[in-house]
C-alpha cells in the first residue's frame, strides 16, 4: 500500500529520526566497549583503556612467570624499583610497578597488592604486556572477543564475570586473580551492586593484534547483572 506524504511531512518524520539516532548510539556505547588507548579517553569515566604496552622479546621457558602488581607512592619511587621486565603506570588513581618475573620476585620498596599466575604462555618468538584499566558499571560488557595470549583480571573495587566457552568465573575486589588463556572466546560484563574497576594485564605474542572479535562462538548469557 503507497502511502503519499507532502514534503513537509517528510522533513518532520526525517528530523525525528535526527534526533532518536543520538540517543540509540548512545545507549549502545554505554552498554558495550572495547579498549582504546588512554589517551583517547577524553574524559571518560566508563570504558576499557590502556595504560601501557611493554615490548619484552623473548621470555624464559623454563621457569613459571607471574604478573607481579605493586603500588607505589611517586613515580620516581616506582621507576627506582623498576626492572627489565617491569612497567610503571599510572592507572585508577595510583601509581603502579606491573613487572612479569619468577615466583618469588619482590621489589626493595612498595606495596605488595597481587602475585598472578603462573602464566600459560602462548607458543612464539617475541611477547608484548599490554596493560589495561576497566571501569564498567552494572550491564556494561565487551564484545565477544579472544587474545593472542593470556588475560589476567586483578578488581580493586566492585566485581566483574566472565563467560567462555568452559563456563563463568566471577571475581569480586580483593578476591585472587582471574585469567583465560590465549585464543579463548569470551565475554566480560560489570556485574554487582557498585562500579567495577580492575586492573587488567594482556600477555600476548607481540607480532600479533592486541584483540580480535570472536564470530565462532555464542554465549549462553551465563553473566547476566
Amino acid at each position: 500500500m503507497a502511502i503519499n506524504m507532502t514534503a513537509t511531512q517528510q522533513a518532520s518524520i526525517f528530523t525525528a529520526l535526527l534526533g532518536i539516532a543520538p540517543i540509540i548510539a548512545s545507549s549502545a556505547a554505554a552498554q558495550t566497549t572495547g579498549c582504546e588507548p588512554v589517551a583517547q579517553r577524553a574524559g571518560r569515566e566508563f570504558g576499557c583503556f590502556i595504560t601501557d604496552r611493554q615490548e619484552l622479546g623473548a621470555l624464559p621457558r623454563d621457569s613459571a612467570l607471574y604478573w607481579h602488581i605493586d603500588a607505589f607512592d611517586t613515580p620516581a619511587a616506582a621507576r627506582a624499583a623498576k626492572t627489565r621486565r617491569g612497567s610503571v603506570v599510572q592507572s585508577l588513581g595510583r601509581t603502579w610497578l606491573f613487572t612479569i618475573a619468577e615466583s618469588g620476585w619482590r621489589p626493595k620498596q612498595g606495596e605488595r597488592l597481587a602475585r598472578a599466575g603462573p602464566l600459560p604462555l602462548v607458543d612464539a618468538e617475541s611477547y608484548a604486556a599490554v596493560y589495561m584499566e576497566g571501569v564498567f558499571r552494572q550491564g556494561m560488557h565487551s564484545p565477544v572477543h579472544r587474545h593472542p595470549g593470556v588475560e589476567v583480571w586483578y578488581t580493586l573495587e566492585g566485581e566483574q564475570c566472565l563467560e567462555t566457552p568452559e563456563g563463568k568465573l566471577v571475581q569480586r575486589a580483593g578476591e585472587p586473580s582471574v585469567m583465560v588463556r590465549g585464543g579463548v572466546p569470551m565475554i566480560l560484563t560489570g556485574t554487582g551492586k557498585s562500579v567495577r574497576r580492575s586492573l587488567v594485564l594482556i600477555l600476548q605474542d607481540a607480532t600479533k593484534p592486541r584483540s580480535m572479535l570472536a564470530t565462532d562462538w555464542t554465549p549462553a548469557g551465563l553473566c547476566r547483572p
